[in-house]
């Protein structure tokens, strides 16, 4: 048995042998028939073995320095036989010693405690007297600990150990370990397939309460076979089994594979397992391990698999430290994981970083210290001091330049790193130090194997050794999404082309195996880095402007140990993702980190560098040496700031609500009063609202299609957009030329189906264009965000045209051929306007105000406001562009405005059919004589059949609202 040495409040006398006070303990807990025939103890520990169970034990209250010199807690084996007189019962007497040793005894100001686990009661028949003796126990002098089992500890004495006449027991016994691989088909649709074969894995086994169910992996191998009962699908299982009632290897695989072999069914659902396979395993123990930590120098002791060791810790010494020696699915080994250190306090604060002595044998372990105590600070607060990130890069250069740096020791670096620079903290006049501290240790970094690559949170570094005779060039990239890891790429060629999904791309050529380091045969090392932050290169240059200068990329680097790349004749290929969109008069730049600019600090430099292409939302560079490089972005010609931008898209919105509404008004009104719609401009002027209230109305339901993120509906989303664009433009360019035939160019002729030819025009054209963009590229339309002065969209992520040649051509081109025409009618027409009234005595007294009407008129019809936004340029351009938006936004308000409410004949009509009482007219009004251009005959269908002699004609009348 092992027996606990524990210390009450007063110290008791620690000087006596242990032999003695074992001697006199049993003496006084054992009754008169039991006498003591042999006694033997091992040397005493301050660990106590594995498998103790002290949880419930007194805890300590004094230091590792009082535990070291003072403490009588202890361990130690002890062994003993006795002489029952008289005889009794074997399991009478087996059963009382046991009770007896399980209690906690008080002797001499401190007590002993019996690990029941470990009490072994035997009579002589079944025990040899002799046995080997005590094996010795080398004292622990870490902080005293135990472990706790995950599951109930196993006893010593097994049925194989009873068979072993002279066995002894200087630790309990771990448990049993079995892998088991199956597969089996299940019937049924449950709704989370895999956690029901988990449940009905460790039902079948875990109802013994001898065992438990360890690291289930289940995997759908997605093939399923339709039988007459239904679909029948496949799963391959593998998980592990912790046995501890120790029973026989061969029994323990019977009962599993009886448990897993039968058929299950659950309602409707059925397992059947088709193959098992079972495999005793024995996995190592933890070893001894010491773990320098901000906590305390820990010393964790051998400990079985899935066995969870437990300390004292340092400060607190009421509070316990824990660690897992886990058991591992992947190779069945197992391995000690990180330390629970959150009940203990910190003996080693941060400010004590610069204290530290690193030296080649603990570089590990001072990494290890410096990650811990900067996690637990940049939890607490946002950032590190200035001085302690000094001390942080300072120790870390010392540790890549002393110790070896193995991948692990790497990437906590790495991590360090990474942490350090998604805070708050200042970094930017420690820049160069990061960036030599990272491509130092990558230079350094001892590995297996041909390339590594470490990441950490924005971070990633991909080291590759190449052989200089074979070398082809070499490409790398990297992708972040989030606060994710960054998901790195290596190509062993040259590619010209970014690598797809990536953020950053950097493709080296050929030629730089001319500055491999000479005499290196596969030594050479190329280096890649990649920054998800702009924290850490912050120019002086571009904080100090007035923010129109940014940073627009990330950064990637690439560079050759103990080498300097420079003057490539062959450039190094960089292609980077734009962080914001790039808008019309935006100005990119391809530079790279200069380390001797700002004095030393660091800034950005553009020589050596050029751009090769551009688009809204990827450049690529071409540069003629190696280090780090990224894209800046000039938006000083881009004067809309963010909240311009926000208060344009809602304007925007707004406007094209409103406009919706009063189009479909006015498009009700000429379709309900028929008498409205008799003569050319008004059918002209419906087929125009039509077409403005098909461009509103896919405006604002253009973002919401494209949050479907589906690329078809997004194509088609585009093309009707483009559709409904283009014809509100040709409906006003035919309302220019049906004023132009019927103001300016008068004849009386004839024209059949003119309307329908009209329709053709202003309907067709639209459908032929469209059509033709879909044909030739249909990607041409899909994702893409607009910038203000495109449509007034605002800046949003939309479904337009996204290919420029299309956009300039069929957009653009069209735009501005329709508006020259229709500024030229305007001004005609104008003209004509004011020659017809002044021949005409009853106009001489027409005010100015209803010639202002009719130029307002005229505008609103013939779109002339749109022309603002070619003039959205310059210092203005800002102002410019809210009236831009405004103006167009509004278009159907207006053209409700003056070809409704300020029109006498429609207003007639809304009194006549819509109002009641006072204000309703009669049927019988002067409405036939208001000389419509209706009528049944073909003069009332020439071109110019209203006479142009009258007031009252109704081209005329359409422009200037009474």
């Amino acid at each position: 048995m092992w027996v606990s040495i524990l210390d009450t409040a007063n110290r008791g006398n620690c000087s006596l042998p242990l032999e003695e006070i074992t001697r006199n303990w049993l003496k006084r807990i054992f009754p008169s028939i039991i006498s003591i025939q042999n006694l033997s103890v091992s040397l005493p520990r301050q660990n106590c073995p594995l498998g103790f169970n002290s949880t419930d034990l007194h805890e300590q209250t004094q230091s590792l320095e009082e535990l070291s010199t003072s403490s009588c807690r202890s361990c130690f084996r002890c062994e003993v036989y006795v002489k029952v007189e008289p005889p009794a019962s074997v399991e009478v007497v087996q059963r009382n010693m046991t009770a007896l040793l399980r209690s906690t005894f008080p002797y001499n100001l401190f007590h002993l405690r019996v690990d029941p686990n470990s009490i072994t009661v035997l009579s002589v028949g079944d025990f040899s007297l002799e046995t080997e003796h005590t094996p010795t126990m080398r004292p622990n002098q870490s902080v005293t600990g135990t472990s706790v089992s995950l599951l109930p500890n196993s006893t010593c004495a097994t049925k194989d150990e009873l068979r072993k006449q002279n066995s002894s027991c200087e630790m309990v016994q771990s448990d049993q370990f079995f892998r088991v691989n199956l597969t089996l088909n299940m019937s049924g649709n449950p709704s989370h397939p895999e956690d029901f074969i988990e449940r009905w894995v460790k039902t079948q086994l875990e109802w013994s309460k001898i065992m438990t169910v360890l690291n289930v992996i289940i995997k759908d191998n997605n093939l399923s076979i339709i039988v007459a009962t239904g679909q029948v699908k496949k799963y391959f299982c593998t998980f592990h089994i912790q046995e501890y009632g120790m029973t026989n290897v061969e029994e323990t695989q019977i009962f599993i594979h009886d448990a897993l072999s039968s058929k299950y069914e659950n309602g409707s659902t059925t397992i059947q397992t088709s193959i098992l396979q079972i495999k005793h395993i024995e996995p190592e123990n933890c070893l001894e391990e010491p773990t320098p930590t901000v906590y305390g120098l820990y010393f964790w002791p051998e400990t079985f698999p899935q066995q969870i060791q437990e300390m004292g810790c340092y400060k607190p010494t009421t509070e316990r430290a824990y660690r897992l020696c886990k058991l591992h699915i992947e190779n069945d080994t197992t391995s000690w994981m990180d330390p629970d250190m959150t009940n203990c306090e910190q003996l080693v604060t941060i400010s004590d970083i610069g204290n530290i002595t690193v030296t080649p044998d603990n570089v590990a372990d001072v990494v290890e210290i410096i990650y811990d105590l900067v996690t637990s600070h940049l939890d607490n607060v946002t950032s590190l001091p200035s001085m302690v990130l000094g001390s942080v890069v300072e120790k870390l250069s010392e540790v890549v330049h002393v110790g070896i740096i193995r991948p692990a020791i790497a990437a906590r670096i790495v991590n360090i790193v990474a942490n350090v620079l998604l805070s708050e903290s200042d970094v930017a006049s420690f820049c160069n130090n990061f960036l030599d501290l990272t491509e130092s240790m990558g230079n350094t970094m001892d590995f297996q194997g041909e390339s590594a690559t470490i990441t950490a949170p924005s971070l990633a570094l991909s080291v590759v050794n190449v052989d200089p005779e074979e070398f082809r060039g070499l490409t790398f990239g990297a992708s972040l999404e989030s606060t994710m890891n960054p998901e790195v790429f290596v190509n062993q060629t040259f590619v010209g082309e970014p690598l797809p999904e990536t953020n950053a791309t950097i493709s080296l050529p050929p030629e730089i195996n001319n500055f491999f380091p000479p005499g290196e045969k596969n030594t050479t090392r190329v280096q890649f880095q990649f920054y998800g932050t702009q924290n850490l290169f912050q120019d002086p240059e571009l904080t100090n402007q007035t923010g129109n200068l940014i940073l627009n990329s990330y950064v990637v680097s690439a560079s050759i140990n103990d080498s300097s790349v420079v003057n490539l004749k062959n450039p190094v290929v960089v292609t980077l993702n734009h962080q914001e969109p790039k808008k019309p008069g935006d100005i990119v730049t391809c530079v790279f980190w200069d380390f001797y600019k700002n004095g030393g600090l660091g800034g950005w430099n553009s020589s050596g560098c050029e751009t090769q292409s551009i688009s809204c939302y990827q450049t690529s560079c071409l540069c003629d040496h190696l280090t780090h490089f990224a894209i800046l972005m000039d938006v000083s010609r881009t004067t809309v700031s963010k909240s311009d931008s926000e208060i344009m898209t809602i304007i925007s919105y707004v406007g094209c609500g409103i406009s919706s509404i009063f189009l479909g008004i006015t498009l009700l009104t000429y379709l309900i009063f028929e008498k409205l719609r008799q003569d050319y401009p008004s059918k002209i002027l419906m087929n125009l609202a039509a077409a403005l209230l098909g461009l509103s109305m896919l405006f604002l339901l253009n973002s919401w299609l494209s949050s479907f993120s589906n690329h078809g509906v997004c194509i088609t989303t585009a093309a009707a957009l483009h559709y409904f664009l283009l014809a509100s433009f040709t409906w006003m360019g035919l309302e220019a030329v049906h004023m132009y035939f019927a103001l300016v160019k008068v004849f009386n002729t004839y024209v059949p189906f003119y309307i329908l030819k009209f329709c053709a025009v202003g309907w067709g054209i639209p459908l032929v264009i469209v059509s033709l963009v879909l044909a030739i590229n249909k990607d041409a339309y899909g994702s893409y965000v607009s910038d203000e002065a495109a449509v007034g969209l605002g800046s949003a992520e939309s479904c337009w045209l996204r290919d420029d040649v299309f956009f300039y051509v069929t957009v653009m081109a069209y735009i501005l051929l329709i508006l020259l025409c229709n500024i030229f009618v305007f001004i005609v027409v104008l003209i004509q306007i004011k020659q017809m009234k002044a021949n005409k005595i009853s106009s001489k007294g027409r005010s100015s105000l209803k010639d202002l009407r009719a130029a307002a008129s005229l505008t609103v019809l013939l779109g002339l406001t749109w022309t603002m936004g070619f003039f959205s340029i310059g210092p203005g351009r800002v102002v410019m562009m809210y009236m831009y938006i405004i103006c167009n936004s509004l278009q159907g308000l207006f053209v409700f405005l003056f070809h409704c409410l300020m029109k006498e004949n429609v207003r007639k009509q809304w009194r006549i059919h819509l109002c009641c009482g006072r204000f309703r007219l009669g049927d019988n009004s002067d409405w036939s004589q208001s000389g419509t251009a209706g009528g049944c005959n073909k003069k009332s269908n020439l071109v110019n059949s209203d006479s142009v002699e009258s007031d009252k004609s109704s081209s005329l009348r359409s422009l200037t609202p009474p």
